[in-house]
């Protein structure tokens, strides 16, 4: 991806250069398992190009944004698979859910934005998302191959399908098993984008070596937590006191990365690429600057090894207030 990092690609705290920002490695599915497990283990993340049906996905964009229509979200005589916001709507009427809610996961947004949060919910629990995308054969498949379960592998009910209008806040720096704490670590989550993004278009970027960092950051938190005298149910939650109140662990990603002495590794996306990480690998996102005004639309989706313990509040559709 040549010359990608000259698009004007920022976070909250500031612009992503050549001087802390680099590409993420691409892999071919194809390649063989072990080569795939050496990059996984390397990297914390695996960015497996084209792994699903580009038409699957973009089906799932279509009906997302379909559904979606009558919140007026969309340019009007837009195509709902393109997903151009309406620039005469306030974007802040259009807010995201998930990681970064103050309060344990509370509902984003104010009176305005009522409709749109309650389709964006609503969509979780639709055929077309649940049946033709977060349980498709083709990712399944290649999950139980690739980590070794088999028939063990196991597809977490609860999922993450997030939209990003240009210019709204973005994700938060974390690490998954900040939220999967009732479980052991074993967990692999599987980052698919709905759609196309351009680099400078929201989508999610990885901390270099994050996975490291992740473990020594989870490690600290635990003594940390035995010395403040936490419960072990407090441990446990992502919003303790030990925590930003989001569970988050920073807000600003370019101080994040440069108090660590790290790059933050970012791309496009395509739709049918997946990015695999691991449970302790640092991620965020960039602010959507889209010039073409395109919603940035993608879901975490989870699974485990069902023959360890695991996260059970993981196996229950999302909702707000559900303190995950």
């Amino acid at each position: 991806m040549p010359g990608a990092l000259a698009e004007p690609l920022s976070v909250t705290d500031g612009p992503l250069t050549s001087e802390n920002a680099a590409l993420l490695r691409p892999s071919d599915p194809t390649l063989p398992l072990e080569e795939l497990r050496a990059r996984y283990n390397a990297d914390g993340y695996l960015f497996l190009k084209q792994l699903l049906p580009r038409e699957d996905v973009l089906e799932a964009r279509r009906q997302y944004f379909s559904y979606l229509t009558p919140t007026e979200v969309l340019k009007e005589g837009s195509d709902p698979v393109d997903g151009i916001f309406n620039p005469k709507k306030d974007p802040e009427h259009y807010p995201g859910i998930g990681a970064g809610a103050v309060g344990g996961n509370g509902r984003p947004g104010g009176e305005n934005a009522v409709q749109f949060v309650d389709r964006a919910i609503e969509a979780h629990y639709k055929e077309w998302y649940v049946e033709k995308l977060c349980h498709h054969p083709v990712l399944y498949d290649f999950v139980a191959k690739f980590s070794g379960w088999g028939s063990d592998t196991l597809t977490f009910q609860r999922t993450l399908l997030r939209n990003n209008v240009p210019g709204t806040k973005p994700i938060g720096v974390h690490y998954d098993q900040i939220f999967l704490r009732h479980g052991e670590p074993t967990s692999v989550t599987a980052w698919v984008p709905i759609g196309d993004i351009k680099v400078n278009g929201g989508g999610l970027i990885y901390l270099e070596d994050g996975d490291a960092v992740g473990l020594k950051i989870e490690e600290e938190f635990t003594n940390k937590a035995k010395q403040a005298g936490l419960t072990e149910e407090e441990a446990r939650s992502a919003f303790n006191s030990n925590m930003m109140a989001t569970g988050l662990l920073s807000e600003y990603p370019a101080q994040f990365a440069k108090v660590h002495g790290r790059r933050w590794l970012v791309s496009a996306y395509e739709a049918g690429d997946v990015v695999l990480h691991k449970p302790h690998t640092i991620h965020a996102s960039t602010i959507n600057n889209d010039s073409d005004g395109v919603i940035r639309l993608a879901t975490d989706l989870r699974f485990c090894d069902s023959s360890k313990p695991y996260d059970k509040r993981w196996t229950n559709a999302y909702r707000f207030g559900d303190g995950v």
